[in-house]
């Protein structure tokens, strides 16, 4: 930990140990120069990678680094003038209007509940501050219909109202506080390939199962002079192990076909150099992204 140069705003935020504790938990996997980035990016901007609110992940040369939802709210209650935002679904049977004021700023004029309300068509948020213009963000539901079909599509037709009540929210926090901070991508060394779900499986296929004849074979006694498993034996024993890990979590996120796993990757940004054969960076690069997932999944859960 000694060897890396801290910048000044790391240095002031994070103690020696709290920075340790973040490099062995947080980016273990992270180079150096990565690492101080994404250090640097928490301390710069005051979030914290113990409450979830920023995340390093890495796969193969490329690292990324990610901000949760909550950050955005979280950030904008320290702006000075805050007040909280006004967010809204607008359903089938609202009567709902939206015109623009002398300066061409878009303002809703009129948003009428009526029951039944219907399905969910649209949202706005209003971003208000002391001393400044309110900021209105509004949405059709089609511009986000792909969340739905996604890799998170079980959350996004479970709790609409919810993801869709965040989507929009963060949107019009940024432009009202001036929120600069967005997830970023490093990719280091050659650049590696766009990863394309329709020509190969993501997921490295399990081992096949022995059939009954392999089953009923006598196993060769053990040679008392066994020689020591080989570095491609041990290899291939972890990729194994992650691949099991890999697929259990897809299970848990309601992700059981390529079509499917296709989305995932492209929503977050995932690529494998060589897809057939990914290398064990790689892999739990994908498995961080799959336990940041699950965290916000549960995040839901516990709104519900």
């Amino acid at each position: 930990m000694s060897n890396l140069q801290l910048t000044p705003e790391i240095k002031e935020q994070f103690s020696n140990e709290v920075v340790e504790v973040m490099k062995n938990t947080f980016a273990k996997d992270a180079t150096d120069s990565e690492f101080v980035m994404f250090a640097h990016k928490a301390a710069n901007y005051g979030l914290d990678p113990f409450k979830n609110e920023i995340f390093f992940i890495k796969y193969g040369t490329t690292a990324r680094i990610q901000f949760a939802a909550e950050a955005f709210l979280s950030k904008a209650r320290e702006k000075e003038g805050f007040q909280p935002p006004n967010t809204q679904m607008v359903h089938d049977n609202d009567e709902f209007i939206v015109e623009s004021d002398e300066d061409g700023a878009m303002k809703v004029t009129k948003h009428k509940i009526s029951f039944p309300r219907g399905k969910i068509i649209g949202a706005y948020s209003v971003a208000y501050r002391d001393n400044y213009r309110p900021v209105t963000v509004v949405m059709d539901r089609e511009e986000i219909s792909h969340m739905f079909t996604g890799a998170n599509k079980d959350n996004w037709n479970k709790y609409t109202a919810d993801m869709f009540g965040k989507h929009v929210q963060q949107r019009a926090l940024k432009r009202q506080y001036g929120l600069e901070f967005d997830d970023e991508t490093i990719t280091g060394g050659e650049p590696v390939p766009e990863y394309k779900p329709d020509r190969k499986d993501i997921t490295p296929e399990a081992p096949a199962e022995k059939n009954e004849e392999d089953n009923n074979k006598a196993e060769p006694p053990a040679s008392e002079n066994a020689e020591e498993p080989t570095q491609e034996d041990q290899e291939a024993s972890e990729r194994e192990a992650l691949t099991d890990q890999i697929k259990a979590n897809f299970k848990n996120l309601g992700i059981t076909n390529k079509t499917a796993r296709g989305e995932f990757f492209d929503e977050h940004g995932v690529t494998f150099e060589d897809p057939q054969k990914p290398t064990s960076q790689e892999m739990v690069g994908l498995i961080n992204i799959q336990k940041m997932v699950m965290e916000e999944e549960k995040k839901s859960d516990d709104l519900s």
